[in-house]
């Protein structure tokens, strides 16, 4: 039966060379294996199947290596860019997309057969000239992904220090004992554990000792994405930490064409709900990089300090009330977002800007 299926999909992978269509596959990736749905040309998509990878890449391999030009998309996920530069370097035009819920009419059925049936008719849909059938993720080189990958590493150990820290004041304030906002430091720790009982003091410093481990981790890893920006210039009050964290997840400043693509990167744009004359907008998006957004509103906190005088800041300097000065803030931050991209692009210099280097 395998042997006569193999034939059949032969048979079929010729027929679609000899008329020299286009193949469009899309993908359902998993760890342990993909479903491929695929669709000749014009022609209604195929009944979705599953293949191991290994199996996958021997079968996409005879399919790139006759004359038709072979397409394909896969969602971003787990997986990573591992099986996107596998299939580029086959021949094959893939593109990584932006996940998103596929079932716009709300059946509520979600397969893998159902995602990468979707994936292929908009792939259908993009390769006809519909830009806006999905989003496509810019993949990174494996230098960038590796430069990428320090500031990630540095801030899941800052994230896992916290947890340590609240589990630890969590325990001690189930007891009624309240703890200084820096108890797990050595030095603090050292004349503070005496006020615990026995049996608290030994739980807690359970998540003293892997916060103190986890936070010099964490210093080691700093000191290495510090030293990805040494040398260049940096505004004062940003911070080399800063820049770098920035800069490691932008990638690269010139995949930008304008300054509303740099604003909607950050996700710092307001939304929007308009219909006829009536226009309403509300909080920011967030449909973009959380980790840039953050980095660009912290940035903003200590420029406020640093260069007060900097165009951007000036109604957050003025703003009065929480709610304002949140509002002022984001302001702020996506304009620092234009203005670094700016600068490094070449537009405009520091000094034009407002911004003062260091």
């Amino acid at each position: 039966m395998l042997t006569i299926t193999n034939e059949i999909e032969t048979k079929v992978e010729r027929a679609s060379v000899e008329t020299g269509v286009i193949i469009k596959l899309g993908l359902d990736v998993h760890a342990g294996q993909i479903t491929v749905c695929r669709q000749d040309g014009g022609l209604v998509p195929k009944p979705a199947h599953k293949k191991s990878w290994p199996e996958f890449l021997r079968w996409v391999e005879r399919l790139a290596a006759g004359p038709v030009p072979v397409l394909s998309c896969y969602e971003a996920g787990p997986c990573g860019y591992g099986l996107h530069r596998q299939l580029t370097a086959l021949g094959v035009t893939n593109h990584v997309v932006v996940p998103q819920r596929w079932d716009e009419q709300g059946k509520r059925v979600k397969t893998d057969a159902r995602d990468a049936r979707e994936l292929c008719d908009r792939l259908d849909r993009y390769v006809r000239g519909n830009s806006k059938a999905f989003s496509v993720v810019r993949v990174p080189t494996p230098e960038q992904e590796r430069r990428r990958a320090a500031g990630r590493q540095r801030g899941t150990l800052v994230k896992e220090r916290q947890r340590c820290v609240v589990r630890g004041h969590g325990l001690m304030l189930g007891q009624g004992i309240p703890a200084p906002t820096s108890w797990w430091q050595p030095k603090v720790w050292v004349r503070f554990q005496a006020e615990l009982p026995g049996w608290l003091r030994a739980q807690v410093q359970t998540w003293q000792t892997q916060a103190v481990a986890l936070d010099e981790q964490a210093d080691r890893w700093t000191g290495q994405v510090e030293q990805l920006v040494a040398g260049q210039p940096v505004p004062k009050g940003v911070g080399q930490l800063t820049a770098a964290l920035i800069g490691v997840e932008i990638l690269d400043w010139h995949r930008f064409q304008n300054r509303r693509q740099v604003a909607s990167y950050t996700g710092l744009c307001p939304s929007e709900h308009s219909s006829g004359r009536q226009r309403r907008q509300g909080g920011i998006s967030k449909h973009g990089n959380p980790r840039v957004r953050h980095q660009l509103v912290e940035a903003c906190w200590r420029l406020l300090k640093w260069q007060p005088d900097y165009p951007p800041l000036r109604k957050l300097r003025a703003a009065t009330g929480a709610r304002a000065r949140k509002r002022a803030v984001v302001a702020a931050a996506r304009r620092l977002a234009i203005d670094l991209w700016r600068i490094n692009t070449g537009q405009c210099t520091a000094e034009k800007l407002g911004l003062k280097l260091r």
